[in-house]
């Protein structure tokens, strides 16, 4: 939320999170336990190739990328 200037949790996850997770963007790592302690959103391989392409058009890096 912070790296996209916002403050405010259900407009995070209403305009950003939900829309990602239904695009098939994002995925949880406990998807049978939602409020997990160690819960956290992963990117797919649909996510991945969508942060490629705009990290290739755009040049720029955006986040934190684990390899």
């Amino acid at each position: 939320m912070e790296k996209v200037g916002l403050k405010h949790r259900p407009t995070f996850l209403e305009n950003y999170i939900n829309p990602a997770f239904q695009a098939g963007f994002i995925k949880v790592l406990y998807p049978e336990k939602p409020n997990h302690p160690r819960q956290k959103y992963l990117l797919t391989t649909k996510g991945l190739a969508l942060y490629n392409e705009i990290e290739k058009n755009t040049g720029r890096f955006i986040g934190n990328k684990i390899e």
